[in-house]
């Protein structure tokens, strides 16, 4: 049984936002085209409060994009983005959400960062999209979404070492691309086990 999870499609990830991911908008027609196709949905979104310590305006002296050493490891600094109940954190207006079954909000934790779907950045700290998974049958996820090469690629990791057989909808994914990491991350979900598709394929069977 498969299951689509459409990864942090936001304002601020898209044009005109705080963390903006180039092109981002252009992923939500294609979305709402794979929304009618799937029967299990999933929405993940960046949940932050104020002050959270993924912000660069949290430490001083710090700037967006430098990178710290946190008790879990390394951290990107980003601008302030996707503040809870604020416009940022909303879905993106166009993005078809009426058949969405299950949001995971993540990052609302102040001390930990969240990039994947499974888990927070400590690595130890679930989101529960795991059991909901198994509980019902599900067992081949297909990732869209935003960023290709933070979230998304965080959670398609993640997924795949949780045992679930991963597909990534190419045409339904931006990425940020920081010094190379698009191409990288790409690499990094294929040697974990990924597999690619378009929504050509999956909509029309070609």
């Amino acid at each position: 049984m498969d299951a689509l999870i459409i990864i942090d499609v936001q304002n601020d990830f898209c044009p005109g936002g705080a963390l903006e991911v180039p092109n981002g908008d252009q992923v939500v027609p294609v979305i709402n085209q794979l929304n009618r196709h799937f029967e299990r949905v999933i929405q993940t979104q960046d949940w932050h409060p104020e002050g959270h310590s993924s912000f660069a305006s949290s430490h001083q002296g710090k700037e967006p994009y430098e990178t710290i050493e946190v008790s879990y490891g390394e951290q990107v600094l980003w601008p302030d983005h996707c503040v809870q109940n604020e416009k940022g954190s909303d879905f993106h207006p166009d993005l078809e959400t009426k058949p969405t079954q299950l949001i995971i909000r993540k990052g609302f934790r102040k001390d930990i960062d969240s990039y994947s779907a499974f888990y927070e950045n400590d690595n130890k700290t679930s989101t529960g999209l795991a059991g909901y998974l198994r509980e019902r049958g599900i067992d081949h996820i297909y990732a869209c979404g935003l960023a290709t090469d933070f979230c998304v690629k965080w959670s398609v990791i993640d997924g795949l070492n949780e045992g679930f057989q991963v597909t990534v909808i190419e045409d339904a994914v931006k990425g940020i691309d920081m010094d190379g990491s698009v191409a990288a991350a790409w690499d990094e979900m294929k040697q974990a086990g990924a597999q690619r598709t378009t929504s050509d394929h999956i909509l029309n069977g070609s």
